[in-house]
């Protein structure tokens, strides 16, 4: 690259004549081979082709190191080789990039000044100031839209209040600087950190900002340098390095995504690589997987955290260890969980957190003890005495064992007491006590140690005698049921009690004692889906109360059984009515639209009204049960998210659900979010409107699916068409026309067109509101005279290097 652009720039100067200025003024243009220089010879601007490339760029570089270029103002807006391109400043003081007659960059100022020059500084920045003023500040300058490099002086901005946010974007390839996959900037979430993007995807981290320095890059003295991190109310704004004239150093996102620093030498000709991001394989993101350490000094960089195993043992031992570590042993809250310290360590990324800057170490134990979510806690400061409680729910994602043996940076790991010794014990209660020195606290610590030797016999005890109860229940606040009550409920779970099977395994009727129905969901040892869902199912549930969600009343769980009771709801599911001829019958159009509002009132609790933001992922007729007076209640909670308040997407490599329901972002992509639960809700609509099935729905006629065939219909004015003939009698035309409109709006094929469930309950209830005008469903599929090709368009096969698993549950 080097070669090639010294020589085009030498070549452009012998032939065209170049003027080489200090300063552009309003009647001036700057030409092809004409360049500007800093006034000390530093910094020169001008037009550039990279690398072996012909097209033409506005850039800054080195004027000793030409082939070290800065800065790029039409990065998206390259110059054809055949166009000759002109700078200049128009009569309203922007700066202008012309050729022909054709503007191809534009950058407005901020005000407009009276006598505007164009200035390159010795800082790199490109200034559009007022000659005429001292006072005021750059109408314009380039340090505000930073391309790959960071310069001293230039500033990485994320700053809410202002609506600022300054960050590197790398180049294209060496010979395209247009906006390239990685970008690196400022993170605010809980703690501050730095990352870097490829697309949505999180490539690095540099990890927590813990008072002193980002927890996963021990940042050593160094003389060069020397960033300055501006923070306000706990939220980093700015990192900025600062201007130093007999220095020159520079920051650039090279195009793999790599963070180099440069220094040039003394003889101001040549750069060298002083450090760079990511330093190992271990920087890179989550590459040992959920709860896991990458530590990379070893052979065997990956380890499951101690009380973790392989999640897939086969493809650990081939060293993929994306699949990360999954417990040996479930948690139990009551009193049978401990914690181990895990030393001097990168914090794992805070995917869902608690954070308290202000609470001590020890009530932080405490508090996460309370929380049957919490999996670890930290401190996250160390500095001023390490005050703050961070806490971690769910998997811990991204941790690397530090080198610095002497790291305060500890995570402690919630783990049953069965993992626990005295000394791990007694280790994490000095730590928390060791900058108090009193002797009373000294025998405070003592007594602690004592307890919790007690608690460990007990506790040892306590597993001999409830080994599996121990070993598996998760304090939920979720009634345990032992299994000789549910085998005398089920009959032994006899044929005669069984009432459906599943991907889960079988479902069973039984009868307590007290005389109460219940369902009876029974884990299968062959089940394609297993503990992972049960357990997600039980955390999930067991917090939601609402008239439209089904009830868990329990679990089991003893040796290898798996159980889930539930309320027994008489009517089955709503698949069971619809599709059924005759059974159809009973659901009048009134009942229909009851079905049709209580299932969204259920939705609607789970993402926005109840205490946790859920993300269902496999809504359909068959997970709608009806009890006695047919209200609808959503069950099965075995795909089911947690989702943070402000966390508006989720991301899967392993996409499971049901064909026909599936958002066509989930189902190629495997992101989901509100909205994809939004498009499951709108095939259960058009489904309970017109009792046909969206999957292999095909008129003789059209060879389509429900969505396309639906669409068609609206396009041509006949949506009334799609109804279940055998409403005729019952309906309202108004409501059914405004539940097929809000079906349509609900599958369209863009996330972002779909309506949020707070919009969709005033929708459905609305009289003589205009609504949206809907737009193409997912999976449309035109006309066509081939069942083959109907095929071709309606399913399309998951992208390359991701799993899909797609589960077909049956009616509970």
């Amino acid at each position: 690259m080097a070669q090639s652009f010294f020589l085009t720039i030498a070549f452009l100067t012998l032939t065209v004549g170049a003027a080489k200025h200090h300063i552009l003024f309003p009647n001036q243009e700057l030409i092809l081979g004409q360049t500007l220089v800093s006034q000390n010879q530093v910094f020169e601007t001008g037009f550039f082709s990279p690398g072996k490339s012909l097209k033409r760029f506005l850039g800054i570089w080195y004027k000793s190191t030409p082939d070290v270029v800065v800065w790029v103002a039409n990065r998206n807006h390259p110059i054809p080789p055949s166009e000759a391109p002109v700078l200049m400043i128009s009569r309203n003081t922007n700066l202008v990039i012309s050729s022909g007659k054709s503007i191809i960059w534009l950058a407005n100022s901020s005000r407009v000044a009276s006598n505007p020059i164009l200035q390159i500084l010795d800082t790199g920045n490109l200034v559009l100031i007022d000659n005429m003023s001292t006072t005021q500040g750059y109408a314009w300058q380039s340090f505000d839209y930073p391309t790959d490099t960071m310069l001293p002086g230039m500033m990485m901005v994320d700053d809410n209040d202002s609506g600022v946010e300054k960050y590197m974007t790398s180049w294209t390839s060496p010979d395209d600087p247009s906006p390239g996959d990685f970008v690196y900037k400022i993170q605010n979430q809980g703690l501050a950190d730095i990352v870097a993007l490829e697309g949505a995807r999180k490539r690095y981290r540099l990890g927590q900002w813990n008072g002193m320095h980002f927890s996963g890059h021990q940042r050593l003295p160094n003389p060069i340098f020397k960033p300055v991190f501006v923070f306000k109310q706990e939220r980093l704004i700015s990192i900025v390095d600062p201007y130093d004239s007999s220095l020159f150093v520079r920051t650039t996102l090279h195009t793999s995504g790599s963070i180099m620093r440069y220094t040039m030498n003394l003889r101001k000709d040549k750069w060298n690589l002083a450090t760079m991001f990511p330093l190992d394989t271990c920087d890179e993101y989550a590459s040992c997987g959920p709860n896991s350490i990458c530590r990379p000094d070893r052979p065997i960089r990956c380890e499951c955290l101690r009380g973790f195993a392989p999640k897939f043992q086969t493809d650990w031992d081939f060293q993929d260890w994306s699949g990360g570590c999954t417990r040996t042993r479930l948690l139990n809250c009551h009193g049978g969980d401990g914690f181990l310290p895990l030393r001097g360590v990168k914090y794992p990324d805070m995917l869902r957190f608690w954070l308290n800057t202000t609470m001590s170490l020890g009530k932080c134990k405490v508090e996460c003890l309370k929380n049957c979510s919490c999996t670890a806690y930290a401190n996250p400061s160390i500095t001023n005495g390490g005050t703050g409680c961070l806490m971690w729910f769910g998997e811990l994602i991204d941790t690397k064992q530090l080198s610095g043996a002497d790291s305060k940076q500890n995570v402690y790991i919630r783990v049953p007491v069965s993992e626990l010794d005295f000394n791990t014990g007694l280790e994490e209660e000095n730590e928390m006590e060791k900058e108090k020195k009193s002797p009373i606290k000294i025998i405070l610590i003592s007594i602690a140690s004592g307890v919790l030797i007690s608690a460990f016999i007990s506790g040892g005890v306590a597993r001999l005698k409830k080994r599996a109860m121990t070993e598996n229940n998760e304090d939920l606040e979720l009634p345990v049921i032992k299994m000789t009550t549910i085998v005398q409920a089920t009959n032994n779970f006899s044929m005669e009690n069984m009432i459906g099977v599943g991907g889960f395994g079988h479902v069973y009727k039984g009868n307590m004692p007290s005389g109460e129905e219940i369902a009876v969901k029974r884990l299968s040892r062959s089940s394609g889906q297993g503990l992972e869902e049960f357990r997600n199912e039980v955390m999930v549930i067991a917090k939601l109360q609402h008239r439209n969600l089904v009830r868990l009343l329990g679990c089991g769980i003893e040796k290898e059984e798996r159980i889930l009771v539930y309320e027994y709801l008489q009517n089955k599911s709503l698949d069971y009515f619809i599709f059924d001829n005759s059974r159809r019958e009973l659901l009048t159009w009134p009942k229909r639209f009851d079905i049709i509002m209580g299932t969204s009132r259920g939705l609607l609790y789970l993402h926005h009204d109840s205490r946790l933001k859920i993300i269902h992922r496999d809504l359909k007729t068959s997970n709608i049960l009806l009890d006695t007076n047919l209200t609808p209640k959503i069950s099965d909670f075995g795909l089911a998210r947690i989702f943070q308040e402000d966390q508006s997407l989720g991301r899967t490599k392993r996409v499971v659900g049901t064909y026909g329901y599936m958002a066509p972002e989930y189902l190629m992509d495997g992101k989901y979010s509100e909205k994809s639960d939004i498009f499951s809700l709108g095939v259960v609509l058009l489904e309970i409107i017109s009792g046909k099935k969206s999957r292999g729905y095909g008129p003789s006629d059209h060879y389509l699916n429900l969505l396309s065939h639906a669409w068609l219909l609206w396009k041509e004015n006949r949506i009334l068409e799609l109804m279940d003939e055998c409403l005729d009698d019952t309906f309202v035309e108004c409501e059914v026309m405004r539940c097929m409109q809000v079906g349509l709006l609900c599958v369209q094929k863009f996330a972002h067109d779909r309506p949020i469930m707070s919009s969709v309950i005033p929708m459905l209830e609305s009289d003589g509101t205009n609504l949206p005008q809907p737009k193409e469903p997912g999976f449309f599929v035109e006309r066509n005279s081939s069942p083959a090709a109907m095929e071709v368009g309606t399913i399309t096969s998951p992208s390359e290097n991701e799993t899909i698993t797609i589960t077909d549950l049956e009616a509970r």
